[in-house]
């Protein structure tokens, strides 16, 4: 598969690169994203992994779900549609102002609701194929 006008990568290549910023970060951080990315796939098993904006990995099905960003204190999941979801859990927790998305924001010792940010998942593909993408 060829890259994509330089704003992602093929998706063996991305599945790559997101395997190579878990190891560079080498700290709590690397581990979290490592564990959203095992919820993310047993939620979604037709997930497809991407490698945008210089480098953010990206879960996508019928479009974007979500992106796993890192920073120094913080590993952010920010939902494409997040404000177009029932959030019964209260999962969301960042970016609750804006109109489209909503964002997670996990930091160093936080504890994942696996069974609620899984159903939160395929929610988001159930809303990204009724949109029609």
């Amino acid at each position: 598969m060829k890259k994509k006008a330089g704003k992602s990568q093929a998706v063996g290549d991305a599945s790559a690169r997101i395997d190579e910023r878990i190891r560079e970060l080498g700290d709590w951080r690397g581990a979290m994203l490592e564990r959203i990315r095992a919820i993310v796939r047993q939620a979604d098993p037709d997930v497809v992994e991407e490698w945008k904006w210089r480098g953010v990995p990206v879960w996508s099905h019928a479009g974007i779900l979500c992106t796993g960003e890192t920073y120094k204190t913080t590993v952010k999941m920010t939902f494409a549609k997040g404000a177009s979801l029932d959030d019964p859990s209260g999962l969301f927790n960042a970016s609750l102002e804006g109109n489209t998305r909503r964002a997670i924001d996990l930091h160093e010792g936080d504890e994942i609701d696996e069974a609620a940010l899984g159903e939160l998942i395929r929610a988001a593909v159930a809303l990204n194929r009724a949109s029609g993408r």
